[in-house]
Order: C-alpha cells, then structure tokens, then sequence
C-alpha cells in the first residue's frame, strides 16, 4: 500500500515508543480498503455494530493496527492474530506465538492513536474537547479531591482542556497496566508535574511502588492524548 492511500501516518516517537495517528473520518475508499484486512472474527464483530460511525472507527482502527504490526514484525497480514490477557488486553501472535512487541490504541470522534513498544506495558488514551452535561458528576466519580479542587476551580474551555487532560493521563494508565477498570481511577492522582504543566513525568501506582511508569502528555490542538509506558526498558526522560 502506498503512503498516499494510507489513513494512518505517524504522530509521535516517545522514547523507543511509537505513536501512530489514525484518521477516523468518513471515507469510502479507506473503509473498504480497510475491510480486506480483517479476518473473519474481525468482520463479525464490525458487523455487530449498530452505529456506523462506531463501526467505521472499529474497521479503520483495527485494520491499521494490522498493517503497522505486520510491517514492525515481518510477517504476512495471515500470520498474525490476536489473544487476550486476563482482564481483555489484546496482545500480538504470529503462527499463534506471542510477538515480542507491546501494543495499545484508543479512538475518540475522528482520531484514532496506536502505540506500538519493542518490549514492556504501554497504554495510550486520546480524547476529542467535547463539553459534557455529566462533567459534575464524572468529576466527583473519577478524580481525587486534590484532582477535584483544581477542576473546579477552572471555568470554560480551561476547565474543559484540563478535564481531558486528567481523563487521558488516568485512562491511559489503566490501559498499560492491563487490568482494566478493576483499578478504579480514583484511587490515585495524575502526576503533580504533569497537572501544573510539564509535559512528562514518572508515576507509581501506590499498590505496586516497585513498578516505573513513564507518563508524557501528546494532547495537540485537536485532541487530548497521554501516553504510559512502563521504563524498565528504557531510558528515562529528563
């Protein structure tokens, strides 16, 4: 496939980690090109979509994916396939062997992000700014009284900007640790470095302390973003 009929190009190199932007928007072209990657499984599971826009974002995302790790492992688009960790995190197979390579995607409105790791947990979250009638009610629910007291003390678009911020550092978190919302986001802050400003910082889970977590917020004009990754492997960003 030709770079200029792709629909996904990349957005950001974060130490060893790579950062792909997906482009969700209505296409003909790209959705049926899309389509042909995906394996039976796959196809069922589009189909069981009720909302055309839910399902182009599945179909568009996922055949992406496919086509970013084929490349980054070497192998035919019929070599690779999917398993599931205990809690639903998707890991990579070639001829039903686990790859050595780490994974994760997140879609919001008309973006998609993936990100692909050579080794470690990696978690990413993107979010379009969209103003919320329940913004009350998630601020109580998900944030910590100290995350609480720095929302509500912002008014209009800073509020909102700061909401997503919170949400994707939270989310994407979550999704590198891999248990899903068994961990309720609640139970620990956004890294105070990154809430007053700095782009990365390091974060610690409080029920697992010996575990390093590089944390860097990508947000751009158009959407919020945070990446996590674990940082055994890597070098750490100063």
């Amino acid at each position: 496939m030709f770079a200029s009929e792709r629909w996904w190009s990349p957005f950001r190199e974060v130490s060893a980690v790579t950062v792909v932007h997906v482009d969700l928007t209505p296409h003909v072209a790209h959705e049926a090109s899309a389509s042909l990657w995906l394996d039976g499984n796959e196809r069922a599971r589009a189909r069981k979509f009720e909302h055309p826009g839910a399902r182009r974002r599945y179909v568009l995302c996922r055949a992406a994916l496919r086509a970013i790790l084929c490349e980054r492992l070497g192998c035919d688009n019929g070599r690779l396939s999917f398993g599931e960790g205990e809690h639903g995190k998707p890991f990579a197979l070639v001829d039903d062997t686990p790859a050595e390579i780490s994974f994760n995607l997140s879609h919001g409105g008309g973006h998609g992000l993936i990100a692909i790791a050579p080794e470690g947990r990696v978690g990413v979250d993107v979010e379009e700014r969209a103003d919320r009638r329940d913004f009350d009610r998630l601020i109580e629910e998900v944030f910590t009284p100290n995350e609480q007291a720095e929302l509500n003390g912002m008014r209009g678009r800073r509020r909102i900007a700061l909401f997503y911020k919170f949400w994707t550092i939270k989310e994407a978190l979550i999704k590198a640790l891999g248990t899903g919302f068994s961990l309720h986001p609640a139970t620990f802050e956004a890294p105070e470095a990154i809430r007053r400003g700095a782009p990365r910082s390091i974060f610690r889970f409080p029920h697992i302390p010996g575990t390093q977590w590089q944390v860097e917020y990508i947000g751009s004009e158009r959407f919020a973003a945070t990446i996590a990754y674990e940082t055994v492997a890597y070098e750490l960003l100063t």
